[in-house]
């Protein structure tokens, strides 16, 4: 299993769903596991859990940068 490349497919299925979003927030080890249909022992699955969540902080960072930087800087409407 290519970690990467699935870490990164989990990432946009659960940026993308809420109710995955509110599982993987509660027990992100069960969630993978439904997700990927595979059943591996804890550890491997968190390896991955922690992958994701370390993709998701990033992407919500670069989001809430993004965000701050177009606030701060936008023109106001005239």
């Amino acid at each position: 299993m290519d970690i990467k490349a699935k870490t990164e497919e989990l990432v946009e299925k659960i940026k993308n769903d809420n109710d995955l979003q509110s599982q993987f927030a509660k027990d992100p080890i069960a969630a993978i596991e439904k997700l990927i249909g595979i059943d591996l022992p804890d550890e491997q699955i968190k390896a991955i859990a922690d992958g994701v969540k370390a993709k998701n902080r990033k992407s919500q960072e670069a989001s809430a940068a993004c965000d701050f930087y177009n606030d701060e800087f936008t023109a106001p409407a005239s």
